[in-house]
């Protein structure tokens, strides 16, 4: 059995409704009967999660790691079934599903309308406020432009 020591992604990057989490040298690393082994990205360096269906992609990827000169060559999907890698994975998706999702919330007619009626009122304050540091800095060119619009 093969355990994940580390599995820090160099980079993620979403793509529609597709995760790319893309290792480097360093990143990703292995032991395999207490013997540590450094991936190295020669031939495969990704691993593509669907977000809607959250499988793998691209099972076929062949990961390669290195131990002195000793390599060890894994498609990912031997790397996901004799090792701990999906709980490495689920890590790495908590931190990584939040960051497109949008929260749309239906506001009564009544409260948008106040709300911009608020806004505007500020809006008109703090324009008057800027007049007047304008006039007590003598800056006519800022007077002019707040005072065009009124």
């Amino acid at each position: 059995m093969l355990s994940v020591q580390r599995m820090t992604p160099f980079f993620t990057k979403k793509e529609e409704s597709r995760l790319r989490i893309v290792f480097a040298y360093q990143y990703f690393s292995i032991v395999k009967s207490e013997e540590l082994f450094h991936f190295i990205p020669s031939e495969g360096k990704e691993i593509i999660i669907n977000m809607k269906s959250m499988q793998v992609e691209n099972l076929g990827e062949i990961f390669v790691f290195q131990r002195g000169n000793r390599f060890i060559r894994l498609p990912l999907y031997q790397l996901l079934l004799i090792s701990d890698l999906h709980a490495h994975l689920n890590l790495i998706l908590e931190g990584s599903i939040d960051v497109d999702m949008e929260v749309k919330i239906e506001l009564p007619a009544e409260v948008v309308l106040e709300s911009r009626e608020l806004i505007e009122g500020l809006e008109a304050h703090y324009r008057l406020r800027m007049i007047d540091y304008a006039l007590e800095n003598n800056d006519q060119l800022m007077f002019n432009v707040l005072t065009e619009g009124l």
